[in-house]
């Protein structure tokens, strides 16, 4: 009877991938938004919370996370120049990936010309809209940028999730800690340690929920934009996505050259936060977990901390395509016919707002508006025509800001020497995987410790509940030594 005992077999590996792999978790969690929100869009609203509240608990520990890892990964590099070469290296990294990114989409953008015979009526279009999705706020200046960097107060850095300044923070307290020593702060390194290895089991907890994150997430933008979006602005998503397929493939060529990996088998590696990302359209969601397996793949503590935040702010690859793109696109749409003098004008000015971005809502229009406004070509009304399209841009901007990130994270750490090649090839072929997170072990019973005399503090005596006699041999000397392990 092998086919009646094949049918249980096989269910039970479903049922066993179902319930210990978190890929296929999401995945299903992913077509299963995508049928109720299309099915059911007041129900696929209705579940939006599902994914705003996975996302509120991810930033929770961001902040503590980044400002361990960097301060760690400081004081065990025992050098702050190395750490000042890396961050240098980085931000050329970002701007010349970022200003590559910005030439293909506007070469891209001329080409194929999404916006080309729509002939829209600019004075038709509800500006107001812009400045509802932006709160009428604006990007900041670059002075305003610089000072927000810094920290007015030290909790309350953390208590607004700025990113940037917590990174401040975390350089200096590394600085310090370097410059007095080990021997006059033994305590302050080994608790940010223990900090740190708390927050990632907290991450490790809540990522359990990422399914439900997922499917709130893609049910709530199914529900509300539906389908017919595709239909209407397909050409310009269509180019895009290519863009964004394209710019990858060139970044996988750009990490081969530098170290020698494969950027598909990062991606392999990574699977299950690539379509937690994908599917909650937040890059901050896996910030956590791509760190823990940067660090896992042989880059260095102190780079992957300094390397992978800043680059939040400083390194938006998918976020420049879709700008230079969209740019474009608004000034087909309304039948503006850009010089080659204006296009440069639009690369210096995304290559400006784009580093501001980060953490301001609806910061793509407001860069977009600026855009314009710079122009004077562009009527700023228009950039309403993107309202109904820019979060389906969402999974392209997200997917190519995360992939660029990690890259940058492995060439500027092979760029410095940080970098354990050996390490990262055998994490990538899957001969070295990440350990699962350990259960907590019962504490076991403490011993009674030896006291130390104030008069003599260099002999210990024994505690008085047991006085051993003279002729007791030494206990520590023959008693068998006890390695307790720790979950790594």
């Amino acid at each position: 009877m092998p086919v009646s005992l094949s049918v249980p077999s096989r269910a039970r590996r479903v049922a066993r991938l179902l319930r210990t792999s978190l890929f296929i978790q999401v995945a299903c969690a992913l077509v299963l938004g995508l049928l109720v929100g299309r099915l059911w869009p007041d129900v696929g609203t209705a579940v939006q919370p599902l994914g705003d509240g996975f996302v509120r608990l991810i930033k929770a520990v961001i902040a503590p996370l980044v400002f361990c890892v960097v301060v760690t990964g400081i004081a065990k590099a025992g050098n702050l120049r190395a750490f000042g070469r890396i961050g240098l290296k980085a931000l050329i990294w970002f701007e010349v990936a970022t200003t590559f990114a910005l030439l293909i989409g506007l070469v891209a953008g001329n080409l194929v010309q999404p916006g080309a015979g729509m002939n829209v009526d600019p004075a038709k279009l509800d500006a107001g809209a812009v400045d509802a999705k932006t709160g009428g706020g604006s990007l900041p200046s670059t002075g305003e940028f610089l000072l927000h960097a810094l920290p007015e107060s030290a909790v309350g850095a953390f208590a607004e999730n700025a990113l940037l300044q917590v990174l401040v923070l975390a350089c200096l307290v590394g600085a310090a800690l370097l410059h007095l020593g080990h021997t006059k702060v033994p305590a302050i390194l080994p608790a940010v340690e223990q900090v740190q290895e708390v927050v990632f089991a907290i991450v490790g907890f809540v990522m359990k929920l990422a399914p439900l994150a997922v499917f709130g997430a893609t049910a709530h933008l199914v529900g509300q934009y539906g389908l017919g979006v595709l239909s209407t602005y397909g050409k310009l998503i269509g180019v895009c996505y290519a863009v964004a397929l394209l710019f990858l493939l060139l970044l996988a060529a750009a990490l081969k050259a530098f170290t020698g990996l494969s950027l598909w088998k990062f991606v392999r590696y990574t699977r299950e936060e690539m379509l937690l990302a994908l599917g909650t359209a937040s890059s901050e969601t896996v910030m956590p977990r791509m760190m823990q397996k940067l660090r896992h793949a042989g880059c260095r503590d102190d780079a992957v901390g300094l390397v992978v935040p800043t680059g939040y702010s400083f390194n938006l690859d998918g976020a420049s395509i879709y700008l230079s793109i969209a740019t474009l696109f608004i000034a087909q749409a309304v039948g503006v016919d850009l010089t080659l003098g204006q296009q440069v004008t639009v690369v210096l000015m995304l290559m400006l707002t784009s580093k501001g971005m980060a953490g301001v809502p609806g910061s793509a229009f407001l860069a977009l508006s600026a855009t314009a406004s710079a122009l004077g070509v562009i009527p700023a009304g228009a950039v309403a025509l993107l309202l109904g399209v820019d979060r389906i841009m969402d999974s392209m901007r997200v997917a190519t800001n995360l992939l660029g990130n990690c890259v940058a994270a492995f060439a500027v750490s092979r760029w410095e020497g940080a970098l354990d090649l050996d390490q990262a090839k055998r994490v990538l072929n899957g001969e070295a995987p990440m350990a699962p997170m350990a259960p907590v072990a019962p504490v076991a019973p403490v011993a009674p410790t030896a006291l130390v005399d104030p008069v003599d503090p260099v002999t210990p005596t024994a505690p008085d509940t047991a006085p051993a006699p003279d002729t007791a041999p030494d206990a520590d000397a023959d008693a068998p030594r006890v390695d307790v392990d720790r979950p790594s």
